[in-house]
């Protein structure tokens, strides 16, 4: 007689770790705003100095872009732990959600002068940064929910662990004239 095995499905939420080297939540959060805020202060210095060379507004976009690619390699291979590079459809999404979040911060100061003729360079500052910490975390949910969760192949609904009997059938209902 052959020995019981079990199939045993597992599905995980979305929070949790994709493999064991994969982080958690929180460390892919921390992870997140330390290299999102480090491209972005780089950026902040690159752009003034690329200026010398070209029109302003073009270095900016020149920046912005690149920036935004090295983020989408290190979010892919550190924050959330993918362990392959961001292909031509993970670059294309995560610029779609650098771009939401772009848009996030000009509605808020555009709502705020649209309120307040104006606002003084304190309002100023506290609403940019309000939008832009709502918009990061946003797009932290976005990237870690739906850009770096696995392809939609490896997705399982959630759920908690199922063990299946394997069937198996008594020896006299198998006839041996089979």
């Amino acid at each position: 007689m052959e020995p019981q095995t079990a199939d045993r499905t597992t599905s995980k939420s979305p929070f949790t770790p994709k493999s064991p080297s994969s982080p958690g939540p929180l460390a892919s959060f921390v992870r997140f705003v330390v290299c999102g805020g480090g491209i972005g202060v780089l950026a902040g210095f690159a752009v003034p100095l690329v200026a010398l060379t070209m029109p302003w507004a073009m270095a900016n976009a020149l920046i912005t872009v690149a920036s935004t690619l090295l983020c989408t390699e290190l979010h892919a291979l550190f924050t959330f732990g993918t362990g392959r590079r961001p292909g031509r459809r993970r670059h294309l999404q995560s610029s779609g959600s650098a771009a939401a979040a772009y848009a996030v911060t000009c509605v808020a100061m555009f709502l705020l002068h649209a309120v307040q003729s104006s606002p003084g360079l304190l309002a100023e500052q506290a609403v940019y940064l309000s939008a832009s910490a709502l918009a990061g975390i946003g797009r932290f949910l976005v990237l870690r929910l739906f850009v770096f969760n696995g392809s939609p192949k490896s997705r399982r609904p959630s759920g908690t662990v199922v063990t299946l009997p394997r069937p198996t059938l008594p020896r006299s209902a198998v006839s041996t004239a089979c």
